[in-house]
């Protein structure tokens, strides 16, 4: 009988090739699976970047109309055409005396984002009405605006 000192490893230590490729696999497909909803949950977190700069310029329109008869454009109101985090672009695509529109435009990898790749908010007198669609009509009903506005 053969005696092992008690440095040395024995047989039954240790990882077989097809152990490690079993829990390659595993990890493999645990990962896909959770992929995708990490994306998703990363799309609408940026998505915030969008909303957080419409607000901006909404509430520098609002300074700029106040000492004056008409709301402006970006340069106007002094409000950069890209937004914070650089996932999205501004526009105001209308300007009056009662109200204004600003677009925002998903760009870079958040244009990817199908549904809510443009987002516009729309200021009539009183009025306020949230848009959103995967082109500049953003036509989306209703149920997709709220989950596009929703933060």
């Amino acid at each position: 009988m053969k005696h092992r000192s008690p440095g040395s490893p024995s047989r039954g230590s240790g990882f077989t090739s097809l152990e490690l490729m079993i829990a390659v696999a595993v990890a493999g497909i645990l990962s896909s699976l959770a992929y995708p909803s990490f994306v998703d949950q990363l799309t609408r977190a940026r998505r915030v970047d969008a909303i957080a700069a419409v607000s901006a310029a909404q509430l520098a329109q609002e300074r700029w109309r106040a000492n004056r008869t008409s709301y402006g454009s970006l340069a106007d109101i002094g409000v950069a055409g890209v937004s914070g985090a650089g996932h999205y672009t501004l526009q105001v695509i209308a300007s009056s005396a009662t109200g204004y529109q600003i677009l925002a435009t998903a760009r870079g990898t958040q244009a990817r984002d199908q549904a809510c790749r443009n987002l516009r908010l729309e200021v009539a007198g009183a009025n306020f009405v949230y848009a959103s669609g995967p082109d500049s009509t953003v036509g989306n009903p209703a149920p997709v605006n709220r989950r596009c506005w929703s933060l």
